[in-house]
């Protein structure tokens, strides 16, 4: 059975989408099968992974409002084992159809778990906001991945979403946990980014990835040829970056065939 985590932060431009495309791609190469679920009107998880979003017909939309079986809208992608339940802007007015539903919480852990099943991961890409779809995503999830980019506002927002969190995990989802916070956009030169490293760390310790997403040329121009920075350049410091992410997952999640004390860390 699958393990559902959802990347979640209000605050946009944090690398959420990057960080759902090239995590999905880095386990894929991996050799795990990973399916990501666009939960994002803006669909940059489904451009990003080489697909036309004019061309999507069927969307986590119509699986949301009119209970379509999501298995007959999930695409295969070019990177092998790694597949997506497209996005489409259509989702943007979803929130308002769901509101008075019965359990408009629940509509998108009725999607996963109908898929889960036959995936190891499930990666939840959220939109950039506390609104419905996010708290869907929220209450679907095993667990939560939280992108922080390493800039000051970034740490403004982050009080917003961790007390969501809270009354999502007391109300809608008592199993939810926090799988991890991610620095993204490190930039090694800037006081500032060394300093939210540092701040980050000293505030919630173990609960922060040791890896740390630098700024990369590569990983910023791998979504307009629509591929993960895996398969786009497997030597660039993002692809290694999220390979390393993605081997820190696996052992956070004892998915690897390594002794406890054999285990690295960066």
């Amino acid at each position: 059975m699958g393990k559902v985590i959802a990347l979640a932060n209000q605050k946009g431009g944090v690398g959420k989408t990057t960080s759902a495309i090239n995590l999905a791609a880095s386990l894929a190469v991996l050799e795990y099968k990973v399916l990501i679920i666009d939960a994002d009107p803006q669909a940059n998880a489904t451009s990003g992974t080489g697909f036309d979003i004019r061309a999507v017909k069927t969307s986590i939309y119509e699986c949301l409002t009119e209970d379509i079986d999501p298995k007959n809208i999930i695409l295969n992608s070019k990177t092998e084992g790694l597949d997506i339940i497209p996005s489409h802007i259509d989702l943007v007015g979803s929130e308002i159809e769901m509101l008075d539903q019965p359990n408009r919480e629940y509509m998108l852990k009725k999607v996963t778990e109908q898929v889960k099943d036959d995936y190891d991961f499930v990666l939840i890409d959220c939109s950039p906001s506390l609104g419905l779809i996010t708290v869907n995503a929220l209450t679907a999830a095993d667990s939560v991945i939280i992108p922080v980019q390493c800039e000051y506002f970034a740490l403004e927002g982050l009080g917003k979403l961790l007390n969501t969190i809270k009354i999502i995990q007391n109300r809608l989802n008592t199993s939810l946990e926090i799988e991890g916070f991610l620095l993204t956009m490190y930039d090694a030169r800037l006081r500032l980014s060394n300093q939210v490293v540092d701040e980050v760390r000293k505030h919630f310790q173990s609960m922060v990835f040791d890896t740390i997403v630098q700024r990369n040329i590569k990983l910023g121009e791998s979504p307009s040829y629509g591929k993960p920075v895996v398969m786009y350049d497997a030597n660039s410091k993002g692809a290694v970056n999220y390979l390393n992410l993605a081997r820190e997952l696996l052992q956070k999640n004892n998915k690897t065939r390594i002794p406890n004390e054999e285990k690295v860390s960066n």
